[in-house]
């Protein structure tokens, strides 16, 4: 029977579904075949796709009638929505397509407990990106101490099972189109403003997330610094060099679909090792090696290389590390880091760090693993410093 597919997030799931005391065949299984993944024969990637936001469309109210419930959102941007939003008048989702990444994508959003009763009222936005193999659907990403806010908006948009928040190199593939940063921060961002009461400068709009969402927040705070004022990374994949072959050797994984081999017979449940079709191994940042310079795309793209973007922005960085069991990611991510807290003592530039170790005395529910325990405390010390920080930006 394959495993269901668990609701934690994370970067590679394999690493998180085994101890290797635990299950040992399963573990030298699971590295075998990440070994195996990383053998094969890369494709010459696809030219990079045009990234430009679809114009605005007709407007469709996601919901309808006097009932209390979510507002009604209106289209446009290259977002149409799909169905009616679902929820309450705080924590919702809606369902939408965009022509930037193939299917349907959900977008939860909650807002303070005052917000339908301050119609003259602006709030500030703090973007959570989730991991990877989960997506907003997840009711449980709608942490407590980001629906305690009683100052900001939080949005938590799709970022697909693999997506990387990036676009996609290879727009050719089997998973189709995969425009996540256009989709985010061309289409999303500029709805969401068009349609709730948000302060639009930077100083009152964040972006963080955890696991691959963590890297994505970096990636998207260092792309655009004109955007965002704050940013966290939480257990976040924050190194894509070459000091970090584990983490080029996860998102290889995921591309090529590798942990299906673990599946075994399907019962019609969902199996968590199974990320989507299968396509190139460079289909995202170009070959992971580094011979001959060829992985000079993921050196790009490596939020330590580029920590001097993030001047002028407020930086927290969590994560614990995983008791030191290298079969749990926390053990890697603590690696990475470490290694971005050193890029930014070399830029000179200031931040929040916290390593929680093995999560003694960081909340009730944390063992310093990749767990949604520790993160719920992660943002328990955070979101109160946000809010701060959007009260103190006037």
């Amino acid at each position: 029977m394959p495993p269901a597919r668990p609701r934690t997030s994370g970067w590679f799931r394999p690493f998180a579904r085994f101890a290797p005391a635990a299950r040992p065949r399963r573990a030298r299984a699971a590295l075998a075949a990440l070994a195996a993944v990383c053998l094969v024969p890369l494709a010459t990637p696809a030219a990079v796709a045009a990234a430009a936001a679809a114009p605005a469309t007709a407007a469709t109210p996601a919901v309808r009638g006097d009932a209390p419930g979510p507002p009604p959102l209106t289209d446009g941007f290259g977002l149409t929505q799909v169905g009616t939003a679902t929820g309450s008048a705080t924590n919702f989702t809606i369902t939408v397509t965009t022509p930037q990444v193939a299917g349907t994508h959900t977008i939860r959003i909650l807002l303070p407990a005052d917000y339908a009763t301050r119609p003259d009222k602006r709030y500030p936005v703090f973007y959570f990106l989730h991991g990877a193999d989960d997506g907003p659907d997840d009711p449980k990403l709608a942490y407590p101490a980001l629906t305690a806010a009683q100052s900001m908006i939080t949005v938590i948009p799709d970022g697909g099972l693999r997506g990387w928040y990036t676009d996609w190199l290879d727009q050719g593939t089997a998973a189709g189109a995969q425009n996540w940063e256009t989709f985010h921060l061309g289409q999303v961002l500029p709805f969401v403003d068009a349609n709730l009461r948000t302060r639009t400068d930077r100083a009152h709009r964040a972006v963080g997330g955890l696991s691959m969402g963590g890297f994505g927040a970096l990636h998207y705070a260092q792309d655009h610094p004109e955007l965002f004022g704050q940013v966290l990374t939480m257990s976040g994949a924050n190194d894509l060099s070459a000091n970090e072959m584990i983490i080029r050797g996860a998102v290889v994984a995921m591309l090529t679909d590798a942990g299906t081999v673990l599946c075994g017979p399907s019962d019609g449940h969902p199996c968590g090792w199974n990320y989507g079709p299968a396509v190139s191994s460079d289909a995202i940042f170009g070959s992971p090696y580094p011979v001959l310079n060829a992985d000079w795309r993921w050196n790009a793209a490596d939020p330590g290389s580029r920590a001097a973007l993030l001047a002028h922005t407020g930086i927290a960085v969590y994560t614990g590390n995983g008791n030191g069991n290298s079969g749990d990611m926390e053990f890697w991510a603590e690696g990475t880091a470490k290694r971005f807290k050193d890029a930014l003592d070399a830029a000179g530039l200031p931040y929040r760090y916290v390593d929680y170790g093995n999560g003694a005395g960081w909340g009730t529910d944390c063992q310093g693993g990749h767990t949604a325990g520790c993160w719920a405390q992660d943002l328990v010390d955070y979101v109160p410093r946000l809010e701060a920080a959007f009260a103190a930006a006037g």
